[in-house]
């Protein structure tokens, strides 16, 4: 198992999360704006096992793959350089439902995940805004989505994204500063520094998760933290 991650989240959560798992991390330059440019869940969709990867992902990174024996295919479209082209990838596989904007889901994703319950939202950015546990439990930072979920008889959290740092933008969205592995939530921050963070704590206990806070600060969108 590996760990996907920007290359830019804080030293310490790199350290702490590399005790958990080997880690690969990901730089890319002149694809999309600088603030996502390394963002996992803006160049993969994880779809059970298999990795649905944005064929302009760089090279080095699909040798890194391989290296480690990581299976993907790679998608139809490639990532844009702005919104919504940087959104092809950014859907929500879990429990057998597909949670997306799909005016642009990238068609690899969807033929993949063809027997998936899709749920569309009108939210593109759709996994930097939702943590999903599993079990059919979500934590969302979007209130439009959160609506739309509570109408599919869904258990979902909404936080404010307000407090969530995004280095280059206004703030980050929750499901960009979390990854999930086994029974495990993996959060970069720490929920101290998150007003909303008890409701989180309770959320993710009564689900019956561990939290893993990787360094002692702010929660940090770095596009989520992908375990494969």
């Amino acid at each position: 198992m590996i760990a996907i991650a920007d290359q830019r989240i804080p030293d310490e959560a790199k350290t702490e999360l590399g005790k958990f798992s080997n880690c690969v991390f990901l730089k890319t330059e002149n694809i999309v704006y600088e603030s996502i440019s390394g963002h996992p869940d803006i160049f993969f969709c994880k779809i059970m096992d298999r990795l649905i990867v944005a064929p302009n992902l760089p090279e080095y990174f699909k040798k890194a793959l391989q290296k480690h024996h990581i299976d993907f295919i790679e998608g139809e479209m490639p990532v844009g350089a702005r919104y919504p082209g940087t959104a092809l990838y950014n859907a929500v596989f879990s429990d057998d439902l597909l949670i997306h904007n799909f005016r642009y889901t990238d068609s690899g994703i969807t033929e993949f995940a063809a027997d998936a319950e899709l749920i569309h939202v009108n939210q593109g950015y759709a996994r930097c805004n939702i943590a999903p546990l599993g079990n059919k439990k979500f934590i969302t930072s979007d209130e439009g989505i959160h609506k739309t979920i509570l109408r599919y008889g869904l258990d979902v959290l909404c936080v404010t994204p307000d407090e969530i740092i995004l280095p280059g933008q206004k703030h980050g969205f929750i499901g960009g500063c979390c990854g999930v592995e086994e029974n495990k939530l993996f959060v970069t921050g720490s929920l101290h520094h998150f007003s909303e963070g008890d409701k989180i704590r309770k959320f993710v206990s009564e689900a019956g998760f561990q939290i893993i806070e990787l360094y002692d600060g702010p929660l940090f969108d770095g596009g989520g933290l992908l375990f494969v």
